[in-house]
């Protein structure tokens, strides 16, 4: 039996992690700002997957509820 060859970590471009983080809270939405929050706190703990995970729920709340004619 072969022994697979050890896998090395992907190399991303530099500025990679804010491109993933990129996002902008819609101002006074208590689900925008609470996941702003938690990104902050995970981005800081050096935690990129779950700080992208919250950037995403922005992008996806402020896009999704606040785009439309009954959005704040």
């Amino acid at each position: 039996m072969t022994q697979a060859a050890p896998h090395l970590p992907a190399q991303l471009p530099s500025n990679f992690d804010a491109w993933l983080l990129d996002c902008a809270p819609v101002r006074n939405c208590d689900v925008c700002t609470a996941n702003w929050h938690q990104l902050t706190a995970c981005k800081q703990s050096g935690d990129i997957t779950r700080a992208t995970r919250h950037a995403t729920e922005i992008r996806d709340h402020a896009s999704g509820v606040h785009a439309g004619p009954q959005g704040k």
